[in-house]
């Protein structure tokens, strides 16, 4: 893939990536007890008086709350990457340069300007290639937040790799340019962060 052909020194100011904040009242209990049971599965901590089916069945538990999560992200970064193509499809030089909504993904996840990596590390997200792009992944298939019935178990305790191989898949299904970082501006926000300040600037109006 070739970087996108755009005049030096004009930039395009992207729509905000808001994201909502999941909360699932059991989430963080499901995810401590799924990590231990992982644990277990490896012989790396006792399994007490647990079945092998009710550890398993506490890893997978673990696991599902986090595909469910990594959806939700998803779906505030999938409405993102259609904002940001049906701007640049009303707009002639990024129309004519090819740009297409994959571009936009392949930007958020590889190369999002240096204060949106900023604040994701303020926020205690290192890892952010690994959940904008599993959770792109995951939204390019499942129409609606997955449950655990629908999927088997293999899939649901594996499910980060298969993530992965979900976004390579949507993002190989055609060619599209690469946006060179220099010509664009974003920022990104908590729901309600961007509220506050969408409240602040109607005081000033």
């Amino acid at each position: 893939m070739e970087a996108a052909q755009l005049p030096q020194g004009q930039t395009w100011e992207l729509p905000p990536v808001i994201l909502h904040p999941f909360s699932d009242p059991n989430g963080p209990d499901k995810l401590v007890e799924s990590s231990r049971a992982h644990l277990m599965l490896q012989g790396l901590l006792p399994s007490g008086e647990l079945s092998q089916d009710e550890i398993l069945h506490r890893l997978l538990s673990g696991r599902l709350c986090e595909l469910r999560m990594l959806y939700y992200v998803g779906k505030d970064l999938e409405r993102w990457v259609e904002q940001c193509a049906e701007m640049s499809n009303r707009d002639d030089i990024l129309r004519g340069a090819g740009i297409t909504a994959a571009s936009f993904a392949q930007y958020l996840v590889d190369d999002p300007p240096t204060n949106v990596r900023e604040k994701l590390v303020r926020w205690g997200v290192a890892d952010y290639k690994s959940i904008f792009s599993r959770a792109l992944g995951l939204n390019g298939v499942f129409s609606r937040v997955p449950e655990l019935d629908w999927l088997s178990p293999h899939f649901v305790r594996y499910y980060y790799r298969y993530a992965d191989q979900m976004f390579s898949c949507r993002q190989g299904a055609d060619t599209f340019p690469l946006l060179p970082a220099q010509n664009f501006v974003l920022d990104l926000y908590a729901s309600g962060e961007y509220s506050r300040r969408l409240e602040r600037e109607w005081e000033e109006i």
